[in-house]
């Protein structure tokens, strides 16, 4: 038979194999990184470990050394430097102390032998210092230039010098660094000066702007060059780099005299140099890596469009010359049907995008001012009717200057459309084409709004025409679904509403056509649409309309605001009816929560009036009394039912002036626990909130209230005693509404009792004895964290399993 341990011992023996595994395994990891270490270092590796007992103690990792190579590196940089700081020192303070001739000796022996040390080294294989010595080299052939020039052309301007000296440079390294192909400095250092000689040549010619800008673009020509057909990945990039900053520095000041030219014969020289500057871009981007390609196509596609946009925009005035190029941005579109690279396309549709979006940024402000001017409008709510659409708007110093907008929304809404409708090949993304069809909506919609504004309408036309807008966006919303399309129409047509309701606010006729056309068009699209949340927002939009014209009936009627309350709770109580015909809860919920926010809207009214507040409150009971009534509902509204009848009670006392109000709520409060326990024996699973949240909260809750406010002893004492009874009773019955109502009135209340005695000691401490208290606090607190945050999931779990 097999001997089976005791639970105990096997245990211990499981415990001990453990350890043991877990011990090799350490050490055979301690093993495996000292072999890879030994394996990775190009050096003796060390010794073995120690043979009395193999992979006894973990090995050592092996000691990382510094690379042979990048050693040198820092030597021969550290070398080449001094050497360099030597040069310069020398030619710049010790060269009057030499005559002529050991002036030119020195420097041709140091250059000389500078420029034909290279080529030993590379034959001997040292390649770093071969790279250290010609880099020392070049900046000694920089020297040679300005020692040439202080010698032997003193007289010589300087700026001209500079350009042939970089020129001659360039040329000197040039054909340096291709007869030593091995070394990888002077090619770029070439580049490098090859920036130099044409911008020397126009600043000692004292070029006019316009010229600088053909110099820079000249040289950015030959950047581009060398960055297509150059040799080595290092003269490439230099030579990107070149013409990015040459280029864009040319294409700049081409924009500049573009844009302030004083007519179209002085637009045709910047427009030349930025169309030359495009051409350089489409040269370099046709052959470049796709990220290069793409940004050569935006620089080609904005220099093309300022070149021929800015010759006609210069006769023009700012607000139609941005319609000018505008519509050379659209133009660029025709690169669709040119044979050009897929990335170069894409990055002149880009320059096509920005052309369009800068259009339609500078039109949004007039758009902006139709949608919030009629808040701003300083005649007043129902002050008349405006004879125009402007005078309706607030100020109008905007629409001189903005004649032009409509004009842009459209044709910016027009691209958009056509994108829409017919898809290019480059956009091969169906995003893109929701994108553009919402586009086209907005577009559209904001340039009839500026249309409406920019022609000054009259108002009665304005009103109506914002109503059609809403009207036709609601119809695309429930025509289309719930794409991206029909939530874009949602939010223009929601933008719309609210915009022609302020609108309407200017008369009195005016502000009911407008909410009551509003309430009737969010009414009929939520019946139609089939869409549950399409139909739940447009439902809450047709009661907000209804919200807002109870509100203008009791101005009407000439009702105070508190006397207006009840008119609105009209609304709340259609909201509970129709909840309970709706048979789609997404749509249901919405409209109950919004008729919620009519029932605040209404308590808000009557704040100003405590009696007409708790006849307001009380009524918001009955209605939430009667939601509750529904089985989906009793939870959600039982509870907020019971709180407004309780609060309807405390404010219709404080109203009267009652001091004493247990008189008048503990009868209430008996009847009510009497519902409660009859309600418990009936089903015993309701909640205690429901049963006697109600009764207890009725005579404790406005008892404390007058208790804080009772100099005397004998309420606090009876309300603390009743208090810590009910408490009691919840903990020994486990309940929660009398637990935790009967321990907060409790607590208040003895809080409400010790406070002056709180104050006192307080005023006996020290300053420094709170902030000392709190510290201690905090580290006891902290110290034993684990175990309050232990105690405090015990009392939660048990709190919960409270009814």
């Amino acid at each position: 038979m097999e001997h089976v341990p005791p639970p105990a011992e096997e245990l211990a023996l499981l415990d001990r194999e453990l350890a043991w595994l877990d011990t090799r395994r350490l050490q055979l990891l301690n093993r495996r990184a000292w072999l890879l270490g030994v394996l990775g270092t190009p050096v003796v590796p060390p010794g073995p470990p120690p043979a009395a007992r193999p992979f006894a103690a973990p090995f050592a990792p092996p000691v990382r050394r510094t690379p042979a190579h990048g050693t040198q590196n820092v030597l021969l940089v550290l070398g080449g430097l001094l050497l360099t700081v030597a040069a310069i020192a020398f030619t710049l303070f010790s060269w009057g102390e030499m005559g002529i001739a050991g002036r030119s000796a020195v420097l041709a022996a140091v250059t000389a032998g500078a420029l034909v040390v290279p080529a030993l080294l590379l034959g001997r294989k040292l390649p770093s210092t071969a790279e250290a010595v010609a880099s020392l080299a070049l900046v000694l052939t920089v020297l040679d230039a300005i020692a040439l020039h202080s010698v032997a052309a003193p007289d010589t301007d300087g700026l001209v010098f500079s350009a042939v000296a970089s020129a001659v440079l360039v040329v000197v390294w040039t054909a340096y660094g291709l007869l030593l192909g091995r070394l990888r400095v002077p090619l770029p250092s070439a580049v490098v000066a090859g920036q130099l000689p044409l911008v020397f040549a126009a600043w000692a010619a004292e070029a006019s702007p316009a010229g600088f800008g053909w110099a820079l673009m000249v040289t950015a020509a030959a950047d581009v060059a060398v960055a297509l057909w150059g040799r080595g990945l290092a003269v490439r990039a230099t030579a990107c780099a070149g013409a990015l900053l040459t280029g864009l520095i040319a294409l700049g000041l081409g924009l500049g005299l573009s844009v302030s030219a004083g007519g179209a014969p002085e637009a045709l020289a910047p427009g030349a140099l930025l169309l030359a500057g495009a051409a350089v871009a489409v040269s370099g981007a046709w052959r470049a890596p796709k990220a290069m390609a793409v940004l050569g196509g935006v620089v080609a596609g904005l220099a093309s469009v300022a070149a021929v946009g800015g010759v006609p925009a210069a006769e023009l005035p700012w607000g139609w010359a941005v319609v000018v190029y505008l519509v050379c941005g659209a133009g660029l579109s025709a690169v669709l049907r040119l044979r050009v690279p897929r990335p170069v396309g894409r990055g002149v549709l880009s320059a096509s995008a920005a052309v369009v979006a800068g259009a339609v940024l500078w039109a949004v402000p007039v758009v902006a001012a139709v949608l919030l001017g009629p808040a701003s409008l300083s005649a007043g709510v129902w002050s008349g009717a405006p004879e125009g659409f402007r005078d309706a708007l607030g100020p109008s110093a905007l629409w001189s200057a903005s004649a032009s907008s409509p004009v842009v929304l459209a044709l910016a809404a027009g691209l958009a459309a056509a994108l829409y409708v017919r898809r290019p090949a480059a956009v091969p993304r169906e995003p893109w084409r929701v994108a553009a069809g919402a586009g086209a909506a907005v577009l559209g919609w904001g340039a009839v709004l500026a249309l409406l504004a920019v022609a000054d309408v009259p108002y009665a036309v304005a009103v109506a025409a914002e109503l059609l807008l809403v009207a036709a966006l609601l119809a695309t919303a429930v025509r289309r679904g719930a794409d991206a399309l029909a939530v874009t129409c949602l939010v223009c047509a929601a933008a719309g509403a609210v915009s022609a309701g302020m609108l309407g606010l200017a008369a009195e006729p005016a502000t009911y056509a407008v909410l009551v056309a509003l309430a009737v068009l969010c009414a009929g699209a939520a019946a139609v649409s089939a869409v549950p949340a399409v139909r739940s927002v447009l439902a809450c939009g047709a009661v907000l309309c209804a919200t807002a014209l109870a509100v203008a009936a009791g101005v009407s009627l000439g009702w105070s605001a508190p006397h207006t309350a009840p008119l609105v709770l009209l609304v709340t109580a259609a909201t509970v009816l129709l909840g309970a015909r709706l048979s789609v809860p997404a749509v249901a919920v919405p409209v109950e929560l919004t008729g919620a926010f009519a029932a605040l809207v209404a308590v808000m009214l009557a704040v100003s009036d405590p009696p007409f507040l708790s006849l307001v409150l009380g009524l918001c009971g009955v209605l939430a009394t009667g939601t509750a009534l529904r089985k989906e509902r009793r939870r959600a509204a039982g509870y907020p039912a019971a709180a407004l009848f309780v609060a309807a009670a405390w404010v219709r006392l404080a109203a009267s002036g009652v001091t004493d109000p247990e008189a008048y709520t503990l009868p209430v409060s008996v009847a009510a626990f009497v519902v409660g326990y009859l309600r418990r024996r009936r089903d015993p699973a309701a909640s205690s909130w429901v049963a006697y949240g109600p009764a207890l909260s009725t005579t404790m809750v406005p008892s404390l209230v007058v208790a804080w406010a009772d100099p005397h002893w004998l309420r606090p004492l009876l309300l603390g005693v009743a208090a810590l009874v009910v408490t009691l009773v919840g903990a020994r019955l486990r309940l929660q509404a009398p637990l935790v109502l009967g321990g907060s009135v409790l607590a208040l209340d003895g809080l409400h009792e010790l406070a002056p005695h709180v104050v006192q000691v307080f005023d006996a401490l020290p300053r420094w004895a709170p902030p000392a208290l709190a510290g201690l606090l905090l580290l006891a607190v902290g110290a034993t964290y684990e175990q309050r945050l232990r105690d405090a999931r015990r009392v939660r779990e048990s709190f919960g399993r409270m009814r």
